[in-house]
C-alpha cells in the first residue's frame, strides 16, 4: 500500500495506523515521487492527498489509472465538491475531507480492498445488453455503440449492481453499502457524485432518479 501526503507529520500518522492493522506501507510525499513509488511496488491501493508539490493528486491519479487499475482513496481538506467530483472522474474510488477519523480512513481502506477482491474472483462469463450498451462482466468492460467506454473500477462495480437488478429501486444507502463495503452513513453525496460520471459517459437516461429512495437501471433491451 502506498500513503502519499507532502504534510509528513500526516502521511507518517496514517501510515503508523495502517501498519498497526497489518498493512505493510510504503510513504512518498510529492506528486512525481508517488508515480514512482506506484511502478516499482505495484500496490494494492493508494491514499492520495489532492494538494501537493511537484503535481497534485488528481494528475498522480490519472497517470497510475492509466498503467493498470489500482483502488485510489482521495484526501481533500476543501470543503466544496470540487476534489471530489474530479477526483472521481480521473479514477479515485472513494474520498475523505479533513480533518477525518482514522478509524473511519482504515475502514474505508478495508472496504476497498475487500471489494477490489470481489471483483477479480467473482467474474462471471455473462454479457448484459441493454439497447447499445452492452456490460462484459468477464472482462469488466463496457461498450456504447460499439465504441469502448472507460470506467473506473468503482464506476463498473455500480453498473453492474444495478444492470443485474433491471428497474429495481435500489436505495443510496444499499448502494453505498454493497458497493463501497461501508455501513455507516455520509454516502449519498459519493454515490450521486458517481451516478453523474456514468450518465455523463453513457447517456442521461441509464440511470433512473427515484425521488426518496435512490437510483434504478432503465436503458431498454
Amino acid at each position: 500500500m502506498l500513503v502519499v501526503d507532502d504534510e509528513v507529520g500526516i502521511c507518517e500518522s496514517i501510515a503508523a495506523r495502517l501498519r498497526a492493522e497489518g498493512f505493510d506501507v510504503e510513504l512518498a510525499f510529492d506528486g512525481p515521487s508517488a508515480v514512482s513509488r506506484c511502478a516499482e511496488i505495484d500496490p494494492d491501493l493508494v491514499v492520495l492527498d489532492v494538494m501537493m508539490p511537484g503535481f497534485d493528486g488528481l494528475e498522480v491519479c490519472r497517470r497510475i489509472q492509466a498503467v493498470r487499475p489500482v483502488p485510489v482513496l482521495m484526501l481533500t481538506a476543501r470543503a466544496d465538491e470540487t476534489d471530489m467530483v474530479i477526483g472521481l472522474g480521473v479514477g479515485a474510488d472513494d474520498y475523505l475531507s479533513k480533518p477525518f477519523s482514522m478509524r473511519v480512513l482504515v475502514a474505508r481502506v478495508q472496504a476497498l480492498l475487500r471489494r477490489a477482491d470481489r471483483a477479480e474472483s467473482a467474474a462471471r462469463p455473462v454479457l448484459l445488453e441493454f439497447g447499445d450498451v452492452v456490460i462484459d462482466l468477464t472482462e469488466r468492460r463496457v461498450r456504447r455503440t460499439d465504441q469502448e467506454v472507460h470506467l473506473t473500477r468503482t464506476e463498473f462495480d455500480l453498473i453492474a449492481y444495478l444492470a443485474e437488478r433491471p428497474r429495481a429501486a435500489i436505495p443510496r444507502e444499499s448502494l453505498f453499502e454493497e458497493i463501497w463495503g461501508w455501513g455507516e452513513g455520509g454516502g449519498s453525496r459519493t454515490v450521486d457524485s458517481h451516478v453523474k460520471a456514468l450518465r455523463r459517459k453513457l447517456g442521461p437516461s441509464v440511470i433512473r432518479t427515484v425521488h426518496g429512495v435512490g437510483y434504478a437501471w432503465d436503458a431498454p433491451k
